[in-house]
């Protein structure tokens, strides 16, 4: 085992020994009667105006940097919220003739990472900076592997740990030497309160549904296969939750919602990633008119509590998520981009204009498909502020309601921001002759090599045959609504830990070695 140590993980193990030999526990139990912390600390200490109130306070977190001065240090500590300066002098870890906590503990074996903790009164030193004058520390965890080595100086950062491959595969690492990326991960669920709460306000209930699915429904996805070992047969992780959300409409619920951690067995790049989250709610007797004039006032809410304005800073622009929205149908879109009206094409005519538009198109592409590769690809990335994309044709809409005024046209809007869909919400379909004749188009387009055409949920069709009341429903990316709200350029930045392929531990490592 030893031999795929490092040489600092060896030194670490030999100061583990040094401590245990000393009757010092590396891993003690876990109670410590942390009182305060350095954010609290730094905030309210006033010197000599509330000295007594900072006069025994006892804080816990991980040793960050040491400076030695012979019988007296300088030392920094991170706990859970922030830094702040610690003052270790000899004389006051030393009992008589016993110098062992400082002169063997403190200087020898004490390492950057561990945690500890200290008991002390605040002060503040002759530079100004709030600290605290060490009494009393303890060790609460030994740290065996070393940290990346982080520099700073008068508040700058210098070799900051940028790495992917590292911050993604050792998020715990990262949220050491990064202290602002917990600060998005802090900010990912201010948004998620935020909305649970303009939703609960309003009166929507929220629910749990199925993770484990029979039919993978409710979005064209290609979804993850599983096999579920006591039933004895194939299950699909789910790609979205929305037809069961819709029976629990069916069964007298007026709005409902959940945040649903969906999977798609898809690509993975910037903005996707096969594990996502998701919110729905749905809401009877609404219509998408209405759901627009509500994602409005959910996407206001959720910029100010994120941010503490409607603005949020992305890259080099600004995005104001302050209502109301542009609106405009996505034939508008396409000819306002590309020029050409695709309005009344025939599927044929459509797979020409990719032709000459250098886009792709295949014999599994329907008149949906190709209209959806035309506006993905040559009109998405205009729509920087927030803008509702509005009136699909059906054929890219077998869930949702046709138009009431519109022939070919269905109730439907995406929410686009700086390029990308955000949300996406139908007036939903309730007629279960209709929506049996939309599922049985999507196993033609399955026949034809379609991976992501719907199955049939014959379930869904019964439960929309006792009768579900208009409806409107919605989908919101909270991944990607995160990255806008905290201006992370990758959905991996707001996921703590995100898919990447396995790597080769230490006992597969020695197992190729001896082989």
């Amino acid at each position: 085992m030893s031999a795929h140590f490092s040489e600092q993980e060896l030194i670490r193990r030999e100061k583990l020994a040094g401590l245990q030999k000393l009757g010092i526990d590396p891993f003690p139990a876990p109670l410590y009667p942390v009182s305060r912390t350095s954010v609290d600390i730094k905030e309210n200490y006033k010197g000599e105006e509330n000295k007594a109130d900072f006069a025994d306070v006892c804080l816990a977190g991980r040793l960050m940097s040491i400076r030695d001065m012979g019988k007296a240090s300088f030392a920094v500590i991170q706990d859970s919220v922030g830094k702040i300066q610690l003052y270790v002098k000899r004389d006051d870890l030393c009992t008589g003739e016993d110098k062992t906590m400082y002169d063997q503990v403190w200087k020898k074996l004490l390492d950057i990472g561990d945690i500890i903790g200290v008991k002390g009164y605040v002060f503040t030193t002759k530079t100004g900076e709030t600290s605290i004058h060490v009494k009393e520390f303890t060790l609460l965890t030994k740290s065996l592997k070393p940290l990346p080595v982080v520099k700073e100086a008068e508040g700058h950062t210098f070799d900051a740990v940028t790495d992917p491959e590292f911050r993604y595969r050792q998020r715990y690492a990262d949220l050491i030497v990064n202290p602002h990326v917990k600060e998005v991960f802090v900010k990912r669920t201010k948004l998620v309160n935020a909305i649970r709460e303009f939703l609960n306000e309003r009166g929507a209930l929220e629910v749990d549904t199925p993770v484990l699915q029979s039919i993978p429904g409710g979005a064209a996805a290609k979804p993850f296969i599983t096999h579920h070992n006591a039933l004895d047969v194939p299950f699909y992780m789910r790609i979205a939750n929305e037809l069961y959300l819709k029976r629990l409409i069916v069964g007298g619920f007026d709005w409902v919602y959940e945040f649903s951690r969906n999977f798609r067995n898809e690509g993975m790049d910037r903005t996707h990633n096969p594990e996502f989250t998701v919110l729905e709610f749905y809401t009877a007797y609404k219509d998408y008119e209405w759901m627009m004039n509500i994602t409005e006032q959910l996407m206001e809410r959720t910029a100010i509590a994120v941010n503490g304005t409607t603005k949020a800073v992305v890259a080099d622009k600004e995005i104001d998520f302050k209502a109301p929205y542009q609106r405009i149908s996505i034939y508008d879109a396409i000819k306002e981009h590309t020029g050409f009206d695709v309005s009344e094409m025939s599927e044929e005519q459509l797979r020409d204009v990719c032709r000459q538009l250098h886009l792709k198109s295949d014999a599994s592409m329907g008149k949906g498909k190709l209209i959806d590769e035309i506006f993905g690809e040559k009109c998405e990335e205009y729509y920087i502020q927030p803008t509702f994309i509005i009136d699909y044709p059906v054929e890219m809409s077998p869930l949702t309601k046709k138009h009431r005024s519109k022939p070919g046209l269905v109730e439907r809007f995406e929410l686009m921001v700086n390029g990308k869909e955000i949300a996406n919400a139908y007036t939903e379909l309730n007629d279960p002759i209709d929506q049996r004749e939309r599922f049985e188009e999507q196993v033609k387009l399955m026949e034809r090599g379609d991976d992501e055409a719907m199955f049939i949920d014959y379930d869904f069709l019964r439960a929309l045959e006792y009768g579900m009341p208009p409806t409107s429903g919605i989908g919101i990316g909270i991944d990607r609504l995160c990255m806008l709200m905290t201006n992370q350029p990758s959905i991996q930045d707001v996921l703590l830990f995100p898919q990447m392929r396995p790597e080769k531990m230490d006992n597969e490592v020695q197992a190729e070695d001896k082989s």
